[in-house]
């Protein structure tokens, strides 16, 4: 087999950033000249996290295919700039429903369906397809949890037969742990290590590289005990110290010359590592100068994962602005009409995004009211599109009836509604890749610079045609419109510095050497009212 895969474990804790560590090699990889694709296995039983509340698993991702899945290809896609897919998310609910499906149509005969072959096969199957849909010189595997929990045996017990079936060099295993300083004693311990590459050996994994996680430098003789009692050699015992930013990670492993163990391991010839874009990047996010002060008004601040790629893409666009960010997450229930200019105050600017349900919609509307009486510049998102119209229409266009088919299933006056395919709760959302025609002469056109744009969409919800004669003639126009499905894709203000917003999700496409355009531009009228 001429793809080389890569699986990456994680022991002792969670949240070790082993996907980010995944996600850093793949971009070191690829600085190599080799082609990298990346997926997730998630142990969870739910056949992807589209129903899951985001403040349960954080948001939910979506691909340019419509797949709905963990927050973790976000990552791979903002560090390995290549736009993944449906292969790139197995969940225990998928290859469960897979098998019983195959039972269910006799695919096996007649014969008893165990965990060992029938779970397992189907595991390595959705290793091979992501090889041959993508093409890839590497594939990379996170496998979700931690060693030891019992929902991830079948996945570990399917790597360990892949690298029986296509070969020791064809395979490497990484295992990212938890090197903990101990305060008391104020010694770094490596003893979690030891009893986690246990654990994964036990299962007939043998580890050839361990990542550290550390909150500080290791010394040299605890990375040789860790070599020595692990059985790994010294130069794959590998430093992840905590970073200022976690694009820095890259480089952090690059010094460490992981990447070069890696090409060994696989024997693959390749370029010399080129991070000189990558390295640039870097410095320019060391020299910001200056800060924005970014209000993000939503229903699951409480968890910053639930809005993970809008909080990046924010810091893309301050970026490309060459400024410092501070977004500061700020809870829609607890604003009212008496403390939302305190509250609100002191932002340049201000963002809604997506959401679902009628819970703490007022506080929304009140930040959007607020934003566009104030001429402060104003992001909506899917949500804070559909908001922004029912607000605009209330308060305005004088219809306190306006609503949302979400909010009020029999309002009266529903400027936002379904499509007669889509009854609610459980159907299908508009989901993935989607044209998008803009209007010349506006805001829109201005930032994109194109007629024709093709973003992601999340949504069951969506303008209802039937009402746009009520914004005829007003400040509020509709700058982006899918034609085909004849959908209204985007709107702006007139009388305002910048109020745009969209029924699209423009974070997930957006880079932290390539900001998307919308969050560059949002942030430069942020700074623009500061100034």
């Amino acid at each position: 087999m001429s793809t080389k895969f890569i699986f990456v474990t994680g022991g002792v804790t969670s949240s070790l950033g082993k996907g980010l560590n995944a996600s850093s090699i793949g971009r070191l990889l690829k600085g190599r000249g080799l082609k990298v694709f990346m997926q997730k296995f998630d142990p969870y039983i739910n056949v992807d996290p589209g129903n899951m509340s985001p403040l349960q698993h954080g948001e939910v991702f979506v691909t340019d295919d419509g797949a709905e899945t963990d927050l973790d290809l976000g990552h791979y896609e903002r560090f390995i700039d290549e736009n993944l897919s449906q292969y790139s998310s197995v969940t225990t609910g998928k290859i469960y429903l897979r098998v019983i499906e195959k039972e269910r149509t006799g695919k096996y005969n007649g014969g008893t369906v165990q965990v060992i072959p029938h779970i397992t096969n189907e595991i390595k199957e959705a290793i091979t397809n992501a090889a041959t849909y993508s093409g890839a010189d590497v594939v990379i595997t996170e496998i979700g949890g931690t060693v030891g929990d019992i929902e991830s045996l079948p996945y570990l017990e399917a790597i360990r037969q892949y690298r029986r079936d296509v070969g020791y060099e064809n395979t490497l295993y990484i295992h990212n742990t938890l090197v903990p300083y101990i305060a008391a004693s104020q010694e770094l311990k490596t003893k979690p290590t030891q009893h986690s590459v246990k654990d994964l050996r036990s299962l007939g994994i043998n580890p050839d590289v361990i990542i550290l996680r550390s909150d500080r430098k290791i010394p040299q003789q605890q990375k040789d005990k860790i070599s020595l009692f692990c059985d790994v050699p010294i130069e794959a015992v590998i430093e992840a110290r905590d970073r200022k930013t976690i694009y820095e990670v890259p480089v952090m492993l690059a010094k460490q010359k992981i990447d070069d163990f890696i090409c060994r391991h696989f024997r693959l010839e390749t370029k010399p590592l080129d991070l000189s874009e990558w390295k640039q990047m870097i410095e320019n996010i060391k020299n910001l100068q200056g800060t924005v002060r970014i209000a993000l008004v939503g229903k699951y601040v409480a968890l910053k994962d639930a809005y993970l790629s809008v909080y990046e893409a924010l810091k893309h666009g301050a970026y490309a602005n060459g400024v410092n960010i501070k977004t500061d997450p700020i809870d829609a229930k607890i604003l009212t009409s008496e403390n939302v200019s305190e509250v609100l105050g002191g932002y340049q600017g201000i963002i809604v995004p997506g959401g679902f349900g009628g819970r703490d919609t007022d506080g929304i509307m009140l930040a959007i009211r607020y934003a566009r009486e104030h001429q402060i510049p104003y992001l909506g998102i899917c949500y804070g599109m559909q908001l922004a119209m029912v607000e605009f229409a209330r308060n305005v266009l004088s219809h306190p009836e306006a609503t949302s088919k979400e909010l009020d299933e029999n309002g009266k006056l529903l400027v936002i509604g379904l499509k007669d395919y889509r009854k609610g709760f459980g159907q299908p959302m508009r989901l993935g890749l989607y044209p998008c025609t803009i209007k010349d002469g506006t805001k829109l056109s201005e930032i994109y610079q194109t007629k024709q744009i093709r973003e992601r969409h999340r949504h069951r919800y969506e303008v209802n045609n039937q009402t746009l004669d009520l914004f005829s003639g007003s400040d509020m126009i509709f700058s982006g419109y899918n034609e085909e499905d004849q959908i209204v894709e985007a709107l702006e203000l007139l009388n305002h510095p910048w109020f745009v917003a969209c029924q699209f999700h423009p974070e997930f496409l957006s880079r932290p050497n390539r900001a998307h355009p919308l969050f560059a531009a949002f942030i430069k009228a942020a700074l623009q009212n500061h100034q």
